[in-house]
């Protein structure tokens, strides 16, 4: 088998969640860490396809699993974003460098604060020293995310507040220098407005 046959094998092994396949391309030497065209590396393809099996598979071989593609997707990002508890928990005793940025420049926090990831919120205040206060390329902090785009509804009132339960700043204001409670208030979120009252907003 060629090498490029090897590589085209191993990267399809993870897109199918083909465990058997993965283990014999690695026997027979094929780097890990190759990427597709895209950048991706097999664990972030397998990260993508929730192929669970061989994303343990892939991180017990050695597997970087901070490798970034060239739209910023890696495992860790990917459960970020796609609200994959199952996958943040295979990665987090890796110790995923939670510094990685996303295309708009938020860390993992940011994205699943934004689009009312509830439990995937909860599992890294408990589980990281994630910074909860980061903010990304266009000025927001995850609180600020969690308020001016999605409903103001229970994911958010609940992802308020464990943001607020876990340091989020109140104060820290957007670009503009508006203020989470403003911008609570501009919306008509009257619940939110109330946790960050209460949170000394």
């Amino acid at each position: 088998m060629s090498d490029n046959e090897l590589i085209t094998g191993f990267l399809r092994a993870a897109l199918d969640g083909d465990v058997a396949t993965l283990k014999a391309c690695l026997a027979q030497g094929v780097d890990i860490n190759v990427t597709n065209r895209q950048g991706r590396t097999a664990i972030t393809l397998a990260s993508l396809k929730q192929n669970y099996d061989c994303v343990a598979l892939l991180i017990e071989s050695g597997a970087d699993i901070n490798h970034q593609d060239e739209t910023c997707f890696n495992p860790f990002l990917v459960s970020c974003l796609n609200n994959d508890l199952k996958l943040l928990r295979l990665l987090l005793p890796a110790k995923p460098d939670l510094t990685r940025l996303t295309r708009f420049g938020g860390v993992g926090i940011t994205p699943a604060s934004e689009k009312g990831h509830v439990e995937i919120v909860r599992e890294l205040l408990a589980h990281t020293r994630i910074n909860v206060n980061h903010t990304n390329f266009l000025g927001w902090t995850p609180l600020l995310e969690a308020i001016v785009l999605n409903d103001g509804g229970k994911k958010q009132q609940e992802i308020v507040s464990l943001l607020l339960a876990h340091g989020a700043n109140p104060h820290m204001t957007d670009k503009y220098g508006k203020t989470p409670l403003e911008l609570a208030e501009e919306k008509g979120y009257r619940e939110i407005a109330q946790l960050l009252r209460e949170a000394g907003a």
